[in-house]
């Protein structure tokens, strides 16, 4: 990976993406990111395949025994609200004799910053206020549809959880932002795709693995 590539990639992270004082924010460097589809230090690797199941196209990273897939889907907010909800979701596994810890980096489209949103299995017990900002997994198709794990997520309530996973074993973790552009599809005869260009990583063990999806990459995974 050349040094203005990954200069790059410091520049769009370093942004602000969480604004509140208990969020934290990234700024990559080096020395920490792996950045998928750029040419990589000798000790990673950066490949697609496709899900022979599904046709789906998978993104991966791995280094040092670690590796991190990545899948990326979209459905619509609503049917009587426009937008867009993205779901990103990464499957870590350990092939190490440690363990090792994943935490949520952060999400970008053509340089406009997506917050993760506070999602939750229900929102069944939390005060009014709150209710009005939590999205329910139950009432999201890319959850609906088994394209994510509900089992475990990111959520905007709680920036800085950190999932362990243990030696030789794998987990899933997804997390979900909406689209901050005004039109981020592009529909024809033969469907609607997405446009533009998104990115986002996690941090496991202290180095960044950032993910670049095109927008016609990404599947539809709503109803």
């Amino acid at each position: 990976m050349t040094s203005a590539k990954v200069i790059a990639v410091a520049l769009l992270f370093g942004m602000s993406a969480f604004p509140q004082d208990n969020m934290t924010t990234f700024k990559a460097n080096t020395k920490s990111a792996l950045v998928w589809d750029n040419s990589s230090p000798d000790n990673a690797s950066s490949f697609l395949i496709w899900d022979p199941l599904t046709g789906r196209e998978i993104h991966k990273l791995s280094s040092g025994g670690v590796e991190v897939s990545s899948i990326v889907g979209y459905e619509r907010v609503s049917l009587s609200r426009a937008g867009l909800l993205l779901n990103y979701t990464s499957t870590i596994a350990n092939n190490t004799d440690s363990d090792i810890s994943v935490q949520y980096g952060g999400a970008s489209i053509d340089g406009h910053v997506a917050l993760p949103l506070w999602i939750a299995l229900t929102n069944k017990g939390s005060n009014k206020h709150d209710r009005k900002e939590i999205w329910e997994l139950s009432k999201m198709y890319c959850f609906k549809t088994g394209f994510a794990s509900s089992e475990n997520f990111f959520s905007g309530d709680a920036p800085s959880r950190t999932f362990t996973v243990l030696p030789k074993t794998a987990v899933t973790i997804s997390s979900v932002t909406q689209d901050p552009r005004n039109s981020p599809l592009l529909c024809s005869l033969e469907g609607c795709k997405v446009t533009g260009t998104i990115r986002y990583y996690l941090n496991v063990n202290r180095k960044d693995y950032v993910f670049v999806w095109p927008g016609p990459s990404v599947v539809y995974c709503g109803q």
